[in-house]
């Protein structure tokens, strides 16, 4: 009986915090897409949870400043969905050889990319923009898609990944067959590893897509704006800012990744839990 309760009372406590977790999640996406509706006045009135009437006048004046949207979301969606691809392509591939081959400088790779993980990208980030100018990359989308090649957080995760489900006389057999090595990776290891793979092109999508910084940098021509630093540009100075059309363009940018969210959260859930169990 004894049990019971305290098993009850601990089951009690964590749906008490698991709540709390949730509500910390939802509620600055709702005061977003709240203020969305909302005029200035009523924005710098105070926050409330309840929308209001100015959506469409939001709307109106978002798009009579030059705000387009479509171009905005279409570099945004090439640039992730690129970026994600490469991404997750890249960095299995190189997990897969990291796991599979045996070779002299493998532990030292590995522990190079640990150290890579714990540095901030801030600190190359001015080396990167020099380096961009001297090959004259600047003003195009190949410097925010090309890195993704060399990605050490998502090549830590497909390694521990790939250790969970590689079979490795599957790929002896697929060796007796004849296929070669990259014929193996491409139709033997892809397959097995999918649910991995979505779970890092999520994580690369969401991350791409609320990159701002290195777009800012290395993009100068409006035509070739991201939505975020489109957002950027309602910014006005105190007296003319519009809040309400900035949270509309911010609420916009959102909605993608909400959307990513819901269509692939389950492979993200069976992705993580098949990377944190080995045979």
């Amino acid at each position: 009986m004894n049990y019971r309760a305290s098993l009850n009372v601990s089951r009690i406590a964590i749906y008490i915090v698991l709540s709390i977790v949730l509500l910390l999640c939802i509620v600055p996406i709702w005061l977003v897409l709240v203020n969305s509706t909302r005029s200035t006045a009523e924005i710098q009135s105070g926050i409330t949870l309840i929308p209001s009437s100015h959506l469409i006048a939001n709307w109106k004046n978002l798009s009579g400043r030059g705000f387009s949207v479509g171009r905005g979301l279409f570099n945004s969606l090439l640039i992730a969905v690129s970026g994600s691809a490469v991404t997750v392509y890249f960095s299995l591939l190189t997990a897969y050889a990291l796991e599979i081959y045996n070779f002299k400088l493998k532990n030292f790779i590995y522990v190079l990319v640990l150290i890579l993980i714990m540095i901030p990208m801030q600190i190359s980030i001015i080396g990167y923009y020099k380096y961009m100018s001297i090959l004259h990359m600047l003003d195009n989308y190949l410097p925010l898609i090309l890195p993704g090649i060399a990605a050490p957080a998502s090549i830590f995760f497909a390694k521990q990944y790939l250790e969970s489900c590689v079979i490795k006389e599957l790929i002896e057999a697929a060796r007796i067959d004849g296929y070669g090595e990259l014929a193996i990776f491409n139709r033997v290891m892809l397959p097995i590893a999918a649910p991995g793979a979505f779970t890092m092109a999520i994580f690369a999508f969401v991350a791409s897509w609320n990159n701002f910084m290195t777009p800012f940098m290395l993009l100068s021509q409006t035509r070739l704006y991201t939505l975020p630093m489109l957002v950027k540009t309602l910014r006005g100075d105190v007296y003319r800012t519009e809040y309400g059309s900035i949270y509309l363009g911010l609420a916009i940018s959102i909605i993608p990744v909400i959307i990513v969210y819901i269509l692939f959260s389950k492979y993200i859930v069976s992705g993580i839990a098949m990377g944190a169990v080995k045979e």
